[in-house]
Parts: C-alpha cells; sequence; structure tokens
C-alpha cells in the first residue's frame, strides 16, 4: 500500500510521463487539441529529453524529392528495408502507420521550433531516406519544450514516477514518490530499461563461457530510463510485447562512458575495414549491406564474441569515407604493430589479414553503392567494399556493446492503447521506446526509432485528450 501524502487538488486532463521525444509529442498534441497537460521528467532540466537528446534524424517516407531529402523512398521500400532488419518480427500494420506517419509530420514538426538541414558529410547513404534535425536532437529537445511551455503544459523535472494505479483496466493515478497524481487519462513514454543493468543482466544471463555479457555493457543513452514503468505495468496485467534481450545495440568505441555517450561514440567504419574478435579472427560479413542497415547488428554480434569485444581494422584507403570518430583510433605503420597496439595475438591476426587480403576480388570501388568488390572462398565473406588492407597507416578500434534501447515493452494498437487481457484501455496510452517493440522484434535501421515515437506519441496525445474531453462531457452531462 502507498502511504497517504499531498494530493493534487485540481485534477490534471492528461499526464504525460517521460520527458523525450514521444513524450513531447503527445504533450502537445493533447494541448493542441484542447486538454490540460502535465508532463513528468525524471531528469534534472539540464539532462531532459531522455534518449532523444543523442539523435540525430527521423526515417521519413516521401514520394518525391522533399526540401532536405533527395530523390524518393516510397512506403513499400521503407517497409522492405524494416522488414529485412527485424526479419520479420515486425507488426504491419503499426510499421506501415508509422512508415506513412513519418511522411506528414515535419511540418507539424516545423510548427514546434524543429529545424531540418541535409544529410552531414560522411553519413553514408542517409541523404535520401533521412532528415537530419538541425543542432541534433538537443535542439529537437529543447524546441518542443519552450513549445509546449509557451502552451502552457506544465513540466515538471526531477519527478520520477514509482508506481502506477490501475483499475478494471483504466488509469486512476501515478505516484511520486508520496504524491499522489490523478488524471482523467494518461501516456506513459518513459523510455526501456537499459539503463538498469540489474536488469539487463538478467536478461542476458550467463553465457556459455561463464560470462555475464550485460556486464560488459555501455549504455548510450539517458541513465534514468531504468524500466519503473515496464514493470509496474507488468504487475498491473497488462500485455506485454517483445523479447527482454532484444535492443538497438550497436558497436562503439569501448572507451565510451557508461551513460549518454550518444552518438559521438559510434565508429562508422566496419563496412570498409574488418572486424576481429579478441582471439583476431573474422566473425561476420563486415559488407553484407549500407552501414544505416545494418549497423545496429553490430552490437550484438560483439555482445556474442569472449569478453563482449571486437576489433575494427581500416588501412588508410577507407579515411575520409566515413564520419570521423570523436576518439581517434590506434594509429601503426605495420600490421604487426597494429596487434601489439591493439593487444592482439601478432600470429593469428597476421594470418586473419593475410587470408582476407589474399581474398579479395577488387573491381570498381565505390562506397555509396553496393559494389562488385567481394572476397572469393573466404569464411564468412566479404559481400562488398572488400578491398586489401595493406596501405598504411593502419587504424584500430576496439569497440563494445553499446545498448540504445531496450524492446520490451506494451503491446498496443493503432490507437496507441495499452491492453489488458486483449482489450484496450479507454484512458492509458503508450508511446516511443515503452511500445517500440510491437514494431521492432529485433534489429534496427537508422532515424526509425524516431518515426515511431513521432507517430505514436502524436496518437497517443490527440486519443488522450480525446478520453479526457469525452470524460468531462459525460460528467457534465
Amino acid at each position: 500500500m502507498r502511504p497517504v501524502g499531498r494530493f493534487s487538488f485540481q485534477m490534471i486532463d492528461v499526464l504525460v510521463i517521460g520527458g523525450g521525444n514521444a513524450a513531447l509529442c503527445a504533450a502537445l498534441m493533447a494541448r493542441e487539441a484542447g486538454a490540460s497537460v502535465l508532463l513528468l521528467e525524471a531528469a534534472p532540466r539540464e539532462w531532459r529529453g531522455g534518449n532523444s537528446q543523442h539523435t540525430r534524424n527521423l526515417r521519413c517516407m516521401h514520394e518525391a524529392p522533399q526540401d532536405v531529402l533527395v530523390d524518393a523512398y516510397p512506403e513499400e521500400e521503407f517497409w522492405q528495408d524494416l522488414l529485412k532488419v527485424t526479419g520479420g518480427a515486425t507488426d504491419e500494420k503499426l510499421a506501415r502507420l508509422a512508415i506513412r506517419a513519418s511522411s506528414t509530420c515535419r511540418d507539424w514538426m516545423r510548427r514546434h521550433g524543429v529545424h531540418f538541414q541535409p544529410s552531414l558529410s560522411g553519413t553514408l547513404h542517409l541523404a535520401r531516406t533521412n532528415a537530419f534535425f538541425m543542432g541534433g536532437g538537443k535542439a529537437l529537445v529543447n524546441a518542443y519544450y519552450r513549445s509546449a511551455e509557451a502552451l502552457g503544459v506544465q513540466v515538471r523535472y526531477e519527478s520520477p514516477v514509482d508506481a502506477i494505479e490501475v483499475k478494471d483496466g483504466r488509469f486512476v493515478a501515478a505516484w511520486v514518490g508520496s504524491e499522489r497524481i490523478e488524471a482523467k487519462a494518461c501516456v506513459l513514454a518513459a523510455g526501456g530499461f537499459e539503463s538498469n543493468l540489474a536488469w539487463m543482466r538478467e536478461a542476458w544471463g550467463q553465457n556459455e563461457r561463464g560470462e555475464w555479457p550485460a556486464d560488459n555493457f555501455l549504455i548510450r543513452g539517458t541513465r534514468f530510463n531504468q524500466g519503473v514503468l515496464i514493470k509496474a505495468m507488468m504487475d498491473a496485467g497488462a500485455d506485454i510485447i517483445g523479447d527482454p534481450s532484444q535492443s538497438h545495440c550497436v558497436a562503439i568505441d569501448a572507451r565510451a562512458p557508461l551513460y549518454d555517450g550518444g552518438i559521438c561514440t559510434r565508429v562508422d567504419c566496419v563496412s570498409l575495414g574488418v572486424m576481429v574478435n579478441r582471439d583476431a579472427l573474422r566473425f561476420y560479413d563486415e559488407g553484407e549491406d549500407f552501414w544505416p542497415k545494418r549497423y545496429a547488428i553490430w552490437g550484438r554480434l560483439v555482445a556474442k564474441q569472449a569478453g563482449q569485444i571486437g576489433y575494427c581494422l581500416i588501412d588508410s584507403k577507407a579515411i575520409g569515407r566515413f564520419m570521423p570518430p570523436v576518439f581517434p583510433g590506434v594509429q601503426a605503420q605495420t600490421l604487426g604493430e597494429l596487434a601489439a597496439s591493439l593487444g592482439l595475438p601478432t600470429e593469428p591476426f597476421l594470418r586473419t589479414i593475410a587470408d582476407f587480403n589474399a581474398a579479395c576480388r577488387v573491381g570498381s570501388f565505390d562506397h555509396t553503392v553496393l559494389d562488385d568488390c567481394h572476397t572469393e572462398g573466404l569464411i564468412p565473406a566479404k559481400s562488398h567494399w572488400a578491398r586489401p588492407i595493406d596501405t598504411p597507416p593502419f587504424f584500430g578500434y576496439a569497440l563494445r556493446p553499446g545498448i540504445t534501447f531496450t524492446y520490451l515493452g506494451l503491446k498496443t494498437d493503432e490507437h496507441a492503447a495499452v491492453h489488458f487481457g486483449g482489450v484496450p484501455s479507454a484512458n492509458l496510452f503508450v508511446a516511443g521506446e515503452m511500445m517500440a517493440g510491437n514494431v521492432l522484434g529485433q534489429g534496427y535501421t537508422a532515424g526509425v526509432g524516431m518515426s515511431i515515437g513521432t507517430a505514436f506519441g502524436r496518437i497517443a496525445g490527440t486519443q488522450a485528450a480525446a478520453a479526457a474531453l469525452q470524460e468531462m462531457a459525460h460528467a457534465a452531462a
């Protein structure tokens, strides 16, 4: 039982729990629909925005060139890209809803102060598919907060919700410490559980080598995503979707901080070189597909390796063809020196590189297309962009799994309603990472998290406002 504490005497129409992109979209839409809105952000003001503060872009469907987007990226191509990375572990109806919404949301975003720019030089293959935020995710978050406050949305920082009251599938109240906050409707948009290291350890378990892989994970985003509301909703009997071990998981610089390293910890040259484990052996096709479609598989691949570490190796021919990482790589004039500097066994390292170089069949190299440079007779193969690593200086980057957000969450529908025993709630809705597992059963493609969060945040806010205003109408009748 909760202790009786300080009560809010004036009931809010819509309570939004969370402070990132999806929560802000919900708050703005609910307020625009005429509802009073209170947004509770667990972080202090300077760390507001959840994982959204670390984002750069939004994947957008478009049938023709649109301002910062070139050519076309039609619905079916977007869907096929998503289908490929998820391996079919996706709800097509909800995925297509998010895809279609991505084609119409940017004018609304601009009205709330978000500015866009063409894709940055060095961001491979995104000029056609992704609209970049001018100033990045932090600028987007700040614009939304300014707009929300101007519209009269109440915002409270350092207000983590630690319990939810639900009765017969309806939201009743939320608890922040000893304070009970009632609302006519509620939107849950408080992120996944990736920052809860104990839960991550439990989700990944112990591997065949006796290791606990999650002990070597780094969290790319906010430290405040502890999964408290996911557990609360599980306890309340909400319908759950997703595998707790699945996530947006990227191979990032091993020197990154435990939390909040963000986008700058990425190392984007994997497709231009080779990846080896701590035994100096390759373990996957580095040139399988374009980097934005495959970069998010590498965190999980590295997590499966001994010690949860991998090493990306390139030579000077790759320099200038990818976004330079913030942390400089280890540099050496010979491959033997590179192996020693990275702490890798020299003989296996040299043998792996020699075998790779001998297997390369170099045709017309072009890192902007799926070219014909490939390996023959090598396992694993490299399908594209395979060129011998033979031109000093050589560079190496130690990489560890970087978790962006987890996919375990709440089952929902096209109205963003939380479900209990298959029945949608009349006044409790969900958006963002707390429901992304409906669309992302596994895998990831660049910018789709923001597409999902924006689409379902806007739907959840609209639906919550309608539920609250309907309750008011019934009370007045």
